[in-house]
């Protein structure tokens, strides 16, 4: 893979980053409610999400979901339920003076990397665009390890910049009535992405 090559695959990953989907939405409600202390998690589960979807899209998931409408939903509804559920979770979240939403990092880990991975668009997205950039005459392997470890960089410093972002704005509240309005804001948002999410047609 030629230096160009790359800085093209670069470019057109900040492109696509710079549309909030799904994951940036969560990243922006549970840190809104939260605070900044989960960013890392947050940040953490983003790209572990991003490495096993975009791993299954080069080992072949992606063309299967493309061509596979039952696939296909079934990843579109799991994954806009849980949006949903989180969103929920954190509308309903009690809130008491100086306090954030009882949260682990574990939890908050786990929440961003289940909406990554069973994100479908972007499975499917994976299998059409990345061999884009991919040169057939070089072997397949060290191409393919460039490209998801550009991908997943560039992805978890966009989610860490969100984090950071909406956390601070959530540290920057300390009365319970604004609080609760930061985490019916950010609830609001996940189920939002879930309702797009629900909304999404195959490419």
């Amino acid at each position: 893979m030629s230096l160009e090559t790359w800085a093209g695959f670069v470019a057109a990953t900040l492109v696509m980053l710079a549309i909030p989907g799904p994951t940036i939405l969560l990243v922006i409600g549970q840190s809104l409610g939260a605070g900044r202390r989960h960013a890392l998690p947050l940040v953490a589960g983003v790209a572990l999400g991003d490495l096993t979807a975009m791993s299954l899209s080069l080992a072949g998931l992606g063309a299967v979901m493309a061509a596979s409408a039952l696939l296909f939903t079934a990843f579109k509804w799991a994954g806009a339920a849980y949006l949903v559920w989180l969103g929920v979770k954190l509308w309903r979240a009690p809130v008491t003076a100086g306090a954030v939403p009882p949260m682990t990092g574990r939890r908050a880990m786990r929440d961003a990397y289940v909406v990554t991975a069973l994100n479908p668009k972007s499975i499917a997205f994976f299998v059409a665009f990345v061999p884009q950039f991919v040169d057939a005459g070089a072997p397949f392997l060290p191409q393919a390890v460039v490209l998801v470890a550009t991908f997943v960089s560039l992805a978890a410093v966009n989610a860490l910049a969100y984090a950071l972002l909406a956390g601070r704005l959530s540290g920057a509240v300390t009365r319970p009535g604004v609080r609760r309005w930061f985490n019916r804001l950010g609830g609001s948002a996940l189920i939002g992405a879930g309702v797009a999410t629900a909304a999404m047609r195959r490419a």
